[in-house]
């Protein structure tokens, strides 16, 4: 028997095939370092070092609350009496590295299908570094499924058996409940001895194969890998070749709805699948129903609320319409009262005359108006007259005059045509302010 630490974990890897040393040392420490102990908790074979057939060692007990019923002990070597066996099932942690119990604990499925998204999440970003065979390295969970495929086809042909999903545990459990059908777990011991004739009698038949594909979410690990163990471990596998029906739940665990342990027919096979399915299939349906009435009352507020949205900015356009049309509406109105009280203020145009003087006003359209003023009248009567005509839009202008250049503008209001040297006669332009 090796002495040291690394002698008894590399003697212990080499007996049982598991090339994760974390996965062994933590095997190894539940059995306090003892060699035979250990070895014989994987092949369930005390007397003999090889692995052959496979018995996990009892997970810790599950939450008390956990528990919907439990079905009957099964009889050694025979099947379960009809009718599923409903109990729920708290995943354990998923332990990525050393330093941690092998099973410590029981936690919920959320922290397990969080850790297992952001992995994905993080390849399909392209977060993720190249490695082996791989253009990027998959999360581990991914990774281990893919393999198990690559070793299934290898060993019982391409095409051959179930569609198992290449992805982890909690991805596959999302993917079937969004799909709204039920999970099917394969455990794969690749040294039991039962394992190839179940494997290519029945699960590679194609009635079998055919009526997983439609009814079920496959997914598929190997006992000798990290997630495949650890699913031994929650789902209580004690005999081999070992399938399990399972659904997701509420509070984010899973339901145990039947456990397949030993050889089956394919006929045996299907006839338990059959009656899972038709025992669940009112469930199944009526969430199904209840996703879509969701989805469509979801659907109808949006539509409501895009058509409130659409009547209120309608509704707000029309009155900011209306305000706009009123304000234009008041300033016309103001403008017509100050044309008429300038109109007003003018008085009568006078005669012709030594002390009258003539104005011309050009206006900015090209427009000219004229007009006779008294020569004692000031600039300020200039633009009253300016004001009282329909011909200026702007409010604010200033009279200017050519040869030469003055601007006539608030200082000069009270001087007189004459003082501002624009009498007998002047030609003025309007020059609009900025």
């Amino acid at each position: 028997m090796a002495e040291t630490v690394d002698d008894k974990l590399a003697y212990f890897q080499a007996v049982t095939g598991i090339s994760d040393p974390d996965l062994c040392t933590e095997i190894l420490v539940a059995n306090n370092w003892d060699l035979q102990l250990a070895v014989s908790s994987i092949t369930g074979d005390p007397s003999s070092p090889e692995p052959s057939t496979y018995a996990p060692p009892p997970p810790p007990p599950l939450e008390s609350d956990s528990i919907a019923y439990h079905p009957p002990a099964p009889a050694p070597q025979q099947q379960q009496q009809p009718g599923i066996a409903w109990r729920l099932v708290t995943l354990p942690f998923y332990v990525v590295s050393g330093g941690v119990g092998l099973v410590t604990g029981s936690i919920r499925l959320g922290v397990w299908v969080a850790s297992g998204v952001l992995s994905r999440s993080l390849s399909l970003l392209g977060l993720a570094q190249r490695g082996g065979d791989r253009l990027l390295e998959l999360p581990p969970s991914a990774a281990e499924a893919v393999d198990f495929l690559a070793e299934f086809e290898h060993e019982f042909g391409a095409g051959r058996g179930p569609r198992f999903v290449a992805e982890g545990f909690a991805d596959a459990l999302q993917r079937a409940q969004r799909e709204y059908k039920l999970l099917f777990v394969y455990l794969h011991s690749p040294d039991h001895p039962d394992t190839p004739a179940f494997c290519g009698g029945c699960l590679c038949s194609e009635p079998v194969a055919a009526f997983i594909d439609e009814n079920f979410v496959a997914w598929g690990g190997s006992i000798r890998r990290t997630e495949g163990f650890k699913m031994s471990n929650s789902l209580n596998a004690s005999r081999f070749p070992f399938c399990a029906l399972v659904m997701a739940s509420t509070n984010q665990r899973i339901v145990l709805l039947q456990q397949v342990e030993g050889p089956k027919s394919p006929e045996e096979m299907i006839t338990i699948l059959q009656r899972v399915v038709e025992e669940c299939t009112t469930s199944l349906v009526a969430a199904r129903i209840e996703a879509e009435e969701r989805l469509n009352n979801q659907r109808l507020r949006e539509e409501q609320d895009a058509a409130y949205r659409a009547a209120l900015e309608a509704d707000q356009a029309r009155e900011r319409q209306m305000r706009e049309e009123q304000e234009r509406l008041e300033r016309e109105a103001a403008l017509a009262r100050r044309r008429q009280e300038k109109a007003m203020a003018l008085g009568a145009e006078p005669e012709k005359g030594p002390d009258v003087t003539r104005v011309l006003i050009r206006f900015p359209t090209g427009e000219r108006k004229e007009r006779r003023f008294h020569s004692s009248a000031t600039i300020t009567l200039i633009y009253d007259f300016v004001d009282s005509l329909d011909c200026l839009k702007a409010e604010k202008y200033s009279l200017v005059s050519n040869f030469p250049r003055v601007t006539y503008g608030p200082e000069k209001n009270s001087q007189t045509l004459v003082e501002a040297g624009l009498h007998p006669q002047a030609s003025l332009f309007i020059e609009i302010e900025q």
